[in-house]
């Protein structure tokens, strides 16, 4: 373990002259403070300065907004991806059933195609047996 020795050194004349109250702690402050060490408000002894700790506390704070913020946006961009899953889900759906109203289309339109040629040939039978 590493013990710090803080001295000072102090002059008579300094000793004797009018100063003001709470002057050692005053200096002592500012020797711990060259040392990097600072009183919090309850009079604790810290390594980081007051307004670092104030600052690490608010930035800590709004890390945590900003979590919780993505993870809002993850929610929304989840349930959007979702949403256009299914709807091209359903667009497959119709685009399916689509092609095969039109194959049923074509398919209807050559079997009356087909159909047709069948009722000309046995019309042409059938004039055919009637020239005889």
């Amino acid at each position: 373990m590493t013990h710090l020795l803080l001295t000072a050194t102090v002059t008579p004349s300094e000793q004797n002259s009018s100063r003001e109250p709470g002057w050692e702690t005053a200096m002592a402050k500012d020797i711990l403070g060259e040392a990097g060490l600072h009183f919090d408000e309850l009079n604790k002894l810290r390594v980081l300065d007051p307004e670092v700790t104030q600052q690490t506390i608010e930035l800590k704070e709004e890390c945590k907004d900003f979590v919780d913020k993505i993870g809002q946006f993850q929610k929304i961009v989840g349930g959007l991806i979702e949403l256009v899953d299914q709807l091209a889900k359903e667009a497959e759906n119709e685009k399916m059933k689509a092609i095969g109203a039109r194959n049923l289309l074509k398919s209807i339109a050559k079997q009356r195609e087909a159909q047709q040629q069948q009722l000309q040939a046995l019309i042409a039978e059938k004039k055919m047996q009637l020239e005889r």
